[in-house]
């Protein structure tokens, strides 16, 4: 017999071409992405969104004349599975919104490719067999998106810690150099008092200022330095209060107990630092006629209890209108170490008074203290 019933006819070579056509657009769009110099390389992952978007429409543009042949169906299926790549590629390297809507238009193609394999289907296994290839394409939207995602918070993460930074040396500058320049204002106010009526009076202040600003000097590479150095302790503290004592004219004791440097961490000992800092420059500035100030850290129980008592007469500062941190900002951060910041007046004076927490390892012993003037 030669009859021919039952054959199926042979698709014309125009559609073998215009399936391999359709194909060729996603093909390149990828061989670009890994094939070449490092700038074309980068050029091609930028423009991802964009050759999804063209490898995509060219796929849908021949679907609607296609027969659904044997070498088509193998021309389609390799075209639906270089668009999931590249729409990874595009989800991943290209501007968000070139890679959503190349990205849509390559999903669109790779869930209705097989319409032309099935053209006696109904129209609700089109439906499922375009729900079963939209899968891939999320697929790629995962695989793509995920790193991208990971990265911008990565870099956020990086822009926060840097801005923490900035804030942190703000703090620095005011509690440290602000402390040191206060001295030199002092010192400079008593040595125009007394330069009218005593000149030879003048020098020693004069040289106070010198020390004063080279104090401050120290203090600011300190701080732009901090960075490298280890934190200021309970040594700087001791050290802090004599310097406040030879400039000031002021009689200013250190008294530190037994045990306090061992119950401290480097964090807490720095807000110490910080915290006495802030107390003596807020002394000098807003304490009249104080001439004492007294500078002690002993154990209590499972804490470490700071006191900064002077003998002046003005009301305690609150934080200031504009620039600098304030009693509020010092309070915060002391809370932020789990401690608890006081400030209260006294028959002689002001005193200002912090808890702060011990290490777990820390020892409660009677508090024995050396006093250093």
């Amino acid at each position: 017999m030669t009859g021919t019933s039952g054959a199926v006819p042979a698709a014309p070579p125009v559609l073998a071409v215009l399936a391999v056509l359709a194909v060729l657009p996603a093909a390149v769009a990828l061989t670009a992405l890994v094939v070449g110099p490092a700038p074309f390389r980068a050029r091609a992952r930028r423009a991802a969104g964009r050759s999804a978007g063209v490898a995509g429409a060219a796929l849908l543009a021949v679907l609607p004349v296609l027969e659904g042949t044997y070498g088509e169906s193998r021309a389609l299926f390799a075209g639906a599975c270089l668009l999931v790549v590249l729409q990874a590629a595009a989800y991943r390297w290209s501007p968000r919104r070139e890679a959503v809507a190349g990205g849509a238009v390559a999903a669109a193609a790779a869930a209705l490719w097989t319409l032309p394999l099935l053209p006696d289907a109904s129209f609700f296994e089109h439906v499922g067999l375009a729900a079963f290839w939209c899968v891939p394409s999320a697929g790629a939207a995962v695989v793509g998106g995920y790193p991208r995602l990971t990265e911008r918070r990565r870099a956020r993460a990086v822009h926060d810690a840097e801005r923490a930074e900035q804030l942190r040396l703000a703090h620095d500058l005011h509690d440290f150099v602000a402390h040191d320049i206060s001295g030199i204002v002092a010192q400079a106010q008593a040595a125009r008092f007394v330069a009218g009526q005593d000149p030879a009076a003048a020098l020693p202040a004069l040289e106070r200022i010198e020390r004063a600003g080279l104090a401050a000097l120290a203090s600011l590479d300190r701080t732009v330095g901090a960075l490298r150095v280890p934190l200021p302790g309970l040594a700087q503290v001791v050290e802090l209060v004599a310097r406040f004592g030879e400039e000031g004219g002021v009689r200013a004791e250190a008294a530190i107990g037994e045990g306090v440097e061992d119950a401290l961490s480097r964090e807490v000992a720095a807000t110490v630092h910080r915290v006495v800092t802030e107390a003596l420059t807020n002394v000098r500035r807003h304490a009249a006629g104080a001439s004492r100030v007294e500078v002690r850290l002993v154990l209590d129980g499972a804490a470490v209890r700071l006191t900064v008592a002077d003998d002046g007469t003005s009301p305690p500062p609150g934080a200031r209108e504009r620039g600098g941190t304030g009693l509020i900002a010092l309070a915060e951060r002391v809370r932020a170490t789990g401690g608890d910041l006081r400030t209260a007046a006294a028959a002689t004076g002001w005193t200002l008074t912090v808890t702060l927490p011990t290490t777990s390892a820390a020892p409660t012993r009677h508090p024995q203290e050396t006093t250093t003037a």
